[in-house]
């Protein structure tokens, strides 16, 4: 951590609320595609410093966003503290950009000291300290600008886990069919890039879900696939099973909706489901791996 990066993650974090939480989110995924592209290519790495760094999801990428977007709602200027699409410089209120920079440096030295924490050995991460860091943001943000609690306050009547389809999280997408069958379609496609291509493969893969999301902008209903392509290609890596990365994905599919009823669903602001998906499948895989599960019973 410097002084410089501070500055930079300030300035990220009035970025990303400028643009919006999700419209952030988006240039982060075609970042790490050319990042992606650029290793395969050439070798280098250098690139991905820049959507995992201070355009990281974490701080200009799409959690200044989301804090911003709660602050906002708090203080009456716009309807919904969930709304992640709208670009909040059209607010013309400057104090909802500052927000945005405060948790563009709070997002910044909350990673930090994630990423100091050791890993399984020398091979494998503890976590996603990035996705880990979303999450941690946008619970600061609910506590501090929402008025529903941690886990959100489901209706009268309505159950926390089997909500009607109107208020799920991505409607189309959270039948038991729907989720079994797309997690099992990227869980593959992200396990064979990543065997294909190696960590250049994981994160080409979660580039291009994390890029697809800009059809929502134009009301395209598609799959939001991050958080299943991404532990998916981790678990196909370390295991260097293609059916390993299927099985992770179908289990990421359910875990991410599992997550949004826990935290999203039912709340007045935004905690992000494949975040909180992707740390703790990202520890599951690696611990895995650390512990020999996958030596144990290897899958093609």
């Amino acid at each position: 951590m410097t002084f410089l990066g501070i500055l930079a993650a300030f300035g990220g974090g009035i970025f990303g609320a400028a643009i919006g939480g999700l419209p952030a989110f988006q240039v982060v995924g075609f970042f790490v595609i050319i990042g992606s592209v650029a290793h395969i290519t050439t070798g280098a790495e250098t690139f991905y410093g820049v959507p995992f760094g201070i355009l990281g999801p974490h701080v200009g990428g799409f959690a200044s966003g989301v804090a911003a977007v709660a602050y906002a709602a708090s203080r009456k200027k716009i309807d919904s503290g969930r709304n992640i699409v709208a670009g909040l410089m059209g607010l013309g209120s400057p104090d909802v950009l500052l927000v945005g920079g405060i948790f563009g440096i709070f997002g910044y030295g909350v990673q930090w000291g994630l990423a100091k924490i050791p890993g399984f050995g020398a091979s494998y991460v503890w976590t996603d300290t990035v996705a880990l860091t979303v999450v941690i943001s946008a619970i600061v943000a609910r506590l501090l600008f929402g008025k529903t609690g941690l886990f959100g306050t489901p209706a009268e009547g309505v159950k926390r886990y089997s909500p009607p389809s109107a208020t799920r999280w991505v409607p189309y997408q959270s039948s038991s069919g729907q989720l079994a069958i797309i997690g099992l379609g990227v869980g593959l496609l992200a396990g064979y890039l990543a065997i294909t291509f190696g960590a250049a493969g994981i994160f080409l893969s979660f580039g291009l879900a994390a890029a697809s999301l800009i059809f929502l902008q134009f009301g395209v209903q598609i799959p939001v696939t991050h958080h299943i392509a991404l532990p998916a290609a981790i678990a196909a890596a370390v295991s260097g099973s293609l059916i390993w990365g299927g099985v992770f994905g179908v289990v990421c599919a359910f875990v991410g909706e599992f997550m949004a009823c826990t935290f999203l669903v039912h709340g007045d602001t935004h905690i992000d489901p494949p975040a909180a998906t992707i740390a703790p499948m990202t520890t599951l895989a690696n611990l895995l791996a650390a512990l020999g599960f996958f030596s144990l019973l290897p899958l093609p």
